[in-house]
């Protein structure tokens, strides 16, 4: 069976995406392909996000944001959207969710805090889903 691959998308791929993309990467264990993307991507990932990430394990400092492309939906199985509306590409077959959470930017640590909380809980749930441990 070939590896399922999840595209996380938000508008500034600074925060949402990027931490969600850092906590797939870290615990799908290379079950799934991870890609993030936005539709207006911001100079550099959030600070706060980098922050909160380290505080539990995982670096997301050398991550850019990227531009959402059409080949990037192509060629991915899962698309998951965090507050980018209409602007990303729709193609038969690809699975569309929305993660609705709040934006972290210019938010306090503490917020981010819970944000990135909420992130995982998605994201754990996700890897059940598509990449069980038991699949052989």
């Amino acid at each position: 069976m070939a590896t399922p691959s999840v595209l996380f998308v938000c508008v500034h791929n600074a925060g949402r995406s990027q931490m969600a993309a850092g906590f797939l990467t870290a615990l799908a264990d290379g079950r799934i392909e991870v890609r993030s993307a936005g539709s207006a991507p911001a100079g550099q990932v959030n600070p706060a996000a980098v922050v909160v990430m380290a505080e539990v394990g995982i670096d997301i400092s050398a991550q850019n944001p990227k531009i959402l492309t059409v080949d990037a939906v192509r060629a991915s199985d899962v698309v998951i959207t965090m507050g980018c509306g209409d602007t990303c590409p729709v193609f038969p077959g690809k699975s569309y969710r929305d993660w609705v959470l709040d934006d972290p930017a210019g938010q306090g640590i503490d917020a981010v805090r819970l944000i990135r909380d909420e992130i995982r809980a998605e994201v754990e749930a996700l890897i059940a889903e598509l990449a069980p441990a038991s699949r052989s």
